[in-house]
């Protein structure tokens, strides 16, 4: 079997790195990819939205399943365009992935269905939202509607951060079109937990929890990013917080899709909330999420390539899916400056320290090739050093033992991913 994988950030490396493991595959392609995943696919430079140079690359390669990683291209209708053109995709159409494309859709869908979440209205206009702020209660969580690279959530603390909060997202455009509707929603406190999943339209099968930091900065302070590390599993996430959300969130969201004639196939991503009053969803993602498929893959034992195939036959309740009773962490090896202005080209040494050692992982994100057989940085976010232990002790130990084997000029990463557990687990 020939794959084709659209994407070229960690969470594709990731993905790549999986697939390779199945004997069903016998090669892998990537677009565009990036210098780590030309180690195990042979990358093509197509931009992920064009779909026709997809298509045309596809049928050259007589491919046989085509993985699309990021939300850009499923929220424009990249399993639309392929699927019509004959190949066999895994991933939401375009009108399922609209439960990632609209954050304003995905609320009214929780509250029509009874699905919980956090109280939340809905502007198009920056006068309506302002008028809104006279009186809402503080803090209040702004929202771009639309998709925003992770970033576009803004937690506003006073009355004044929220009005700076709306000009941002629908005055200055900061995030451009995504804030041209956006969501104001009750601030909510607890425990964040990652939950991602397998789903063929009707059933739906969990994965293992995780946690990702969002923040730039230890302390989970500074500006929101795209993550800069997480952990699996988390611990706050118990039998019974299983129990509550597979009755009330996962089989409910599956179910609601389909009732809107939206019939979901795909990942559905669950950001949670552990709350005083019970688990309610922060956001979905309808794909695998980044950088938590990096320390979840890792701990997958099936074969990854036959749960999307039954994920696209709708026979995913004949899986039976599986993961190792152990832990991972992944730590984000950034560009200082990200998520703002930062330099990059700079060579990366050290990634050989990674071949043949059992349990390390380097998932590339921004990394390149400058034609002279070196990697050079080429992003934000770099680099995902993820490592697997036994517990999230070991797992967070060897993590940042490895991400010391790797320098770049400006290399930056967070210290503190996975600590507050890492320490609680070497106390048990």
């Amino acid at each position: 079997m020939k794959v084709l994988i659209i994407g070229g950030g960690g969470r594709e490396h990731a993905i790549a790195w999986k697939i390779a493991r199945s004997p069903k595959v016998s090669h892998i392609y990537c677009a565009p990819g990036n210098a780590g995943i030309e180690e195990i696919a042979e990358c093509a430079d197509i931009d992920v939205m064009d779909f026709s140079g997809q298509i045309t690359f596809a049928r050259e390669k007589e491919i046989d399943l085509i993985v699309v990683g990021p939300d850009d291209p499923l929220v424009a209708g990249a399993v639309d365009a392929l699927e019509e053109a004959g190949f066999r995709v895994f991933g939401p159409n375009k009108a399922a992935a609209l439960l990632e494309g609209s954050k304003s859709f995905s609320k009214d869908v929780m509250k029509k269905y009874g699905i919980p979440t956090a109280s939340y209205e809905v502007f198009d206009s920056p006068e309506a939202a302002l008028a809104y702020l006279e009186t809402a209660k503080m803090p209040i969580v702004l929202k771009a509607d639309g998709l925003a690279l992770g970033k576009g959530v803004l937690i506003c603390n006073t009355r004044e951060e929220a009005v700076n909060g709306v000009k941002t997202l629908m005055v200055d455009k900061q995030f451009g079109s995504a804030g041209k509707r956006i969501v104001a929603e009750e601030f909510m406190t607890g425990r964040e937990v990652s939950v991602l999943s397998f789903v063929d339209g009707k059933t739906v099968k969990i994965m293992t929890s995780a946690q990702d930091h969002k923040r730039a900065k230890d302390g989970d302070q500074g500006l929101n990013t795209g993550g800069m590390g997480t952990f699996s599993p988390s611990p706050f996430y118990t039998e019974e917080v299983d129990e509550f959300c597979r009755k009330r969130i996962y089989q409910a969201t599956v179910d609601a899709m389909k009732a809107e004639g939206r019939e979901f196939k795909g990942i559905i991503f669950f950001g949670l909330m552990l709350t005083e009053d019970g688990p309610k969803v922060l956001e979905y993602n309808a794909r695998f999420g980044d950088p938590e498929t990096q320390v979840v893959l890792p701990r997958m034992k099936n074969d990854i390539v036959e749960v999307f195939e039954a994920c696209i036959d709708g026979t995913l309740d004949r899986i039976d899916l599986q993961f190792e009773d152990n832990a991972a962490v992944c730590v984000v090896l950034a560009s200082d400056g990200y998520p703002e202005q930062y330099e990059k080209g700079y060579p990366i040494n050290g990634l050989e320290t990674f071949k043949n050692k059992d349990g390390y992982f380097v998932f590339h994100a921004g990394s390149k090739s400058d034609g002279s057989g070196n990697v050079v940085t080429g992003g934000g976010r770099v680099l995902g050093v993820t490592a697997v232990g036994r517990d999230l002790k070991e797992a967070r130990d060897k993590a940042y033992e490895a991400a010391a084997w790797v320098s770049f000029k400006n290399k930056y990463m967070r210290l503190d991913i996975g600590r507050e557990i890492g320490e609680r687990a070497g106390k048990e």
